[in-house]
């Protein structure tokens, strides 16, 4: 029976189990947006993971939408990348990218900040914006959003654009796969969201217009990468950040057929409604499973008993851990030993430094210790 450690196949990838760590944000590059060795080491301690889908990367400087988390639009980000993915292979781990534009999400800080783009300039919900970043000790403290503006029709090319530009440096510094994040309330979910898509040109107004952003720059990835190897990952349900639908079904049921008609390599399904008591795990995969014939990834509020489960009656076909790998590095071999698990804490999730991001120990460590 196929179960969390049995191997998967992404296009001409194998991966070693389902056991997959979910991207992650938690602010530890430099203000300029350039991984750390304190990230180097973080994924190199989690090289078990059947699949490390690296934190979400800002694919342009227009991307702003926390403070220090990393880039890959310049030179010196482009390096540190190539040393931290040859980190992970030389420890046996395989490493996709997952590729970011907060859109109207971002809080910049300078006196005159420029204005976040966003597809239609919607600003009357900014309070349901979370943002973070450092206060004037440097701590990180949760933001307030600045106002949006919309974008032009020429920013919108050349955003799709950046995509294709970020997946091409990815694939150079020797990357396994690249992800689209397009849940959460983040730039592609917005274009997919009629209450802040308010457009009139060819990326407004018909579910199938709306859904033009999102598949126009999963193409521009696809012409970098294989298509068996780029991902993306949805919340079709979630009202986060405030990317609302009333009725998402049309919307995405035409965008995953598209998706899978392209012969995407995965769908992530973000539950992101679990962190507030709301599961939305068989409804997305009610509207999924019928259209997208390739793996579908699970994520959000789910142990690795439930997942053993999901996996073994083939409702899913691996699962992205998040909190757990954040605690636990050698999260395979204590699904094994069936626990103990550490739990994550939550008040050092961004910013700082190695306290609570890599001081986690193994089981190997703890029993040392014993």
């Amino acid at each position: 029976m196929t179960d969390l450690f049995s191997p998967i196949k992404l296009g001409d990838l194998q991966l070693d189990n389902r056991i997959w760590m979910a991207p992650l944000t938690r602010s530890r590059a430099t203000p300029e947006r350039v991984p750390t060795p304190m990230m180097t080491e973080h994924y190199v301690q989690r090289a078990s993971a059947g699949l490390i889908i690296a934190e979400a990367t800002n694919v342009a400087l227009r991307s702003n939408a926390w403070e220090c988390t990393p880039g890959i639009f310049t030179a010196e980000q482009i390096n540190a990348w190539r040393a931290l993915v040859d980190e992970v292979h030389q420890a046996g781990g395989k490493i996709a990218l997952q590729l970011w534009h907060g859109g109207r999400v971002a809080a910049d800080s300078r006196e005159q900040p420029d204005p976040p783009l966003s597809p239609s300039g919607v600003n009357d919900n900014v309070e349901a914006i979370t943002v973070w970043g450092r206060d004037e000790q440097g701590i990180f403290r949760k933001k307030t959003a600045c106002p949006s503006r919309a974008m032009t029709g020429a920013e919108v090319e050349d955003t799709i654009a950046a995509f294709g530009r970020a997946a091409r440096a990815a694939r150079e510094v020797g990357f396994d796969g690249v992800q689209l994040h397009a849940a959460n309330g983040y730039l592609p979910h917005q274009f997919l969201s009629p209450y802040l898509n308010r457009r009139t040109d060819a990326y407004g107004g018909s579910p199938q217009a709306r859904a033009q952003f999102a598949l126009q720059a999963m193409r521009a990835m696809i012409a970098e990468f294989p298509a068996g190897r780029v991902g993306m990952r949805i919340s079709p349900f979630t009202t986060f950040n405030g990317a609302l639908d009333p009725d998402p079904i049309p919307t995405y049921r035409y965008l995953v057929d598209e998706l899978a008609r392209h012969g995407m390599g995965w769908l992530e399904l973000a539950d992101t409604n679990f962190w507030a008591g709301q599961f939305d795990r068989d409804q997305m995969l009610s509207l999924t499973r019928p259209v997208f014939d390739g793996p579908i990834i699970a994520n959000g509020g789910i142990d690795p008993q439930t997942a053993q489960t999901l996996i073994g009656n083939g409702s899913i076909d691996a699962v992205s851990f998040g909190r757990l790998w954040m605690a636990n590095p050698d999260l395979p071999e204590r699904i094994r030993a069936e626990g103990p698990y550490h739990k994550a804490i939550t008040k050092r999730f961004y910013g700082g430094g190695p306290d609570g991001y890599n001081d986690y120990p193994t089981l190997a460590q703890e029993k040392s210790l014993a």
